[in-house]
């Protein structure tokens, strides 16, 4: 049986764009000699819809979609993922698959396992399913498993940790299809980016194509949508788990698995880490920018690391010509950081201007002198400077259209340095799911063959150059120290005791943890950030602002 695995970019809540890139796809996969399309979990309304799903003219929408989608393909099976109603009911839903052929749709599957982990939060809306589908397609008995279905196998998870707070069920859809006399097993995913993902996600089907001798063709949705990145990697497994076709990742992609061919592809070639996240980065600011309507980024560009980093990031995701670099120095930036931030906008080739702030700023001050009068400047002083940068960005955005692209990382937001409607002003913050160390390797990585963010802009102390011979660490200790205390504490939600106990100091402890928790009213105004980690900034961390649980430390 020849499977065409549609690795689509679905927009949520673009059912006729949607639909339309369905009959596209399944126009190729004819012309290529396929027996069956198949596609993403959700294809049709885009994954996650999330409360679209209560809204009723939502899912009429799509049932007529699916309607008129259905009376159009001919000569080919298509396997196409999307919602339907339980019974008949209009509020019980399901997560589904439908097999269309001969204009109609000729059987139904329903998502098993409803993830509620990490981002998912798949029963607020969906009922699970009860049966297995094992449909005939093309003289085959197939059966259809839907994402999550497919990582249950408790003999693959034995000995091994858990996936970001992977949940456990008490059923396998696989082991229940194999056992049903499935030949193959068709899994519909939308499964998001997280560096590291894509390895365990491979080796978990190889493991069961081989754990039941039955070829698995998976098929991943690809693109961004709102903080969720999907990187594709859509797969052909051979019964005996062997990866025999394989779709690129971080675009779209058709690639035909025959599921009686033997030849072990190598598929695309693995990316380093850097590269991979930089890919999604990519991906994710494209996608975001574009499906909100935009056409053009604005980034203001300080000559530091993080800024440059999002500069490269939006000329490459947007096209140099879409970007504009907004420089704002005041009487505290550095004349590196000036001429820094001038090179790297002649390396890109995108539009740059020069706004100085220090008249700005000494109007402010002038203007709160008689309140302020007889106080020391301070942090009060420093962020009127972020906030004067934020408001000029703003302006220019209203001006003559474009997202603000915010430049704050992980390791900043997680400790709150930052400004409330200064530096975090924007649309989309990009690397706020990224570690500062990791900045860095990503920074390098982009001039491994020559230098586009200029040499300083990553030797330098990093600094908010809000004062004079200001640096970060006056503020918070060293990068590489810090990053380790957040991944255990945020990423891996370690108490004190073990982080202090793994060898690091207990004060230091001590400060980072407090920042972290009280910084979380800022995040919650903050920017979304494109997710790549195992925890990121977002819906898929839940802390309440007013609370008082406070660790012994």
């Amino acid at each position: 049986m020849k499977i065409a695995l549609c690795q689509t970019n679905p927009t949520v809540g673009d059912i006729p764009g949607n639909a339309a890139k369905i009959r596209n796809f399944c126009g190729r996969a004819r012309e290529a000699g396929a027996d069956a399309a198949v596609f993403p979990e959700l294809t049709l309304v885009g994954y996650p819809p999330r409360d679209l799903l209560l809204k009723d003219a939502f899912l009429d929408d799509q049932f007529a979609a699916l309607d008129d989608l259905a009376g159009t393909l001919k000569g080919i099976t298509a396997v196409v993922g999307l919602v339907t109603r339980h019974s008949g009911q209009r509020r019980l839903l399901h997560n589904s698959a439908a097999v269309i052929r001969d204009g109609r749709t000729v059987a139904t599957a329903h998502k098993r396992l409803l993830p509620t982990y990490d981002v998912f939060d798949e029963e607020r809306y969906f009922t699970p399913g009860r049966e297995t589908l094992i449909a005939e397609i093309a003289g085959a008995r197939v059966a259809v498993t839907i994402c999550e279905d497919a990582w249950n196998d408790a003999d693959f998870w034995t000995g091994r940790a858990s996936w970001a707070g992977r949940k456990t069920y008490t059923r396998d859809p696989v082991a229940e299809a194999a056992s049903a006399g499935a030949e193959i097993i068709l899994n519909l995913s939308a499964s998001p980016f997280q560096l590291g993902k894509e390895t365990l996600r491979r080796d978990m089907l190889a493991f069961s194509a081989k754990k039941y001798g039955l070829p698995m063709a998976f098929v991943n949705q690809v693109g961004g949508n709102d903080e969720l990145v999907f990187d594709g990697g859509s797969l052909g497994i051979s019964g005996s788990g062997d990866v025999v076709a394989a779709c690129r990742r971080f675009e779209e992609d058709i690639v035909v698995f025959d599921t009686a061919g033997s030849k072990r592809e190598p598929g695309p070639a693995e990316c380093l880490p850097e590269e991979e996240v930089y890919r999604a980065l990519v991906l994710g600011t494209r996608d975001y920018v574009r499906k909100c309507g935009f056409t053009r980024g604005i980034v203001g560009l300080s000559g530091g690391i993080d800024s440059g980093l999002v500069a490269v990031i939006a000329a490459e995701a947007l096209g140099p010509e879409n970007v504009t670099a907004v420089l704002m120095p005041s009487m505290y930036s550095s004349p590196g950081s000036i001429t820094d931030a001038e090179a790297l906008t002649g390396n890109l080739a995108v539009k740059s201007v020069t706004i100085p702030i220090t008249g700005v700023y000494q109007s402010f001050l002038d203007t709160l002198r008689t309140v302020s009068s007889g106080t020391p400047a301070g942090v009060a002083e420093e962020n009127i400077q972020a906030r004067i940068r934020g408001t000029i960005l703003m302006a220019l955005s209203n001006k003559f259209g474009g997202l603000v692209l915010s430049t704050g990382n992980k390791s900043e937001v997680s400790v709150g340095y930052c400004t409330l409607y200064g530096d975090m002003a924007g649309g989309l913050d990009v690397l706020g799911d990224v570690p500062k160390t990791f900045v860095y390797r990503i920074a390098r990585w982009i001039n491994r063959e020559r230098e586009i963010i200029p040499k300083s802009s990553i030797t330098k102390p990093p600094s908010a150059e809000l004062r004079p011979d200001q640096t970060d660490q006056d503020s918070l200790p060293p990068y590489d120290v810090l990053d380790r205390i957040l991944k255990a504490y945020v990423e891996e939600e370690k108490g004190a005791s073990e982080i202090i106990a793994s060898g690091n100091d207990r004060d230091l402890v001590a400060q980072v943890i407090r920042l972290v928790d009280r910084s979380e009213y800022k995040r919650k105004q903050a920017a979304g950030v494109l997710k790549v980690t195992g925890r990121a900034f977002g819906f898929g961390r839940r802390m309440p602002i007013a609370q008082g649980y406070k660790q012994e430390i």
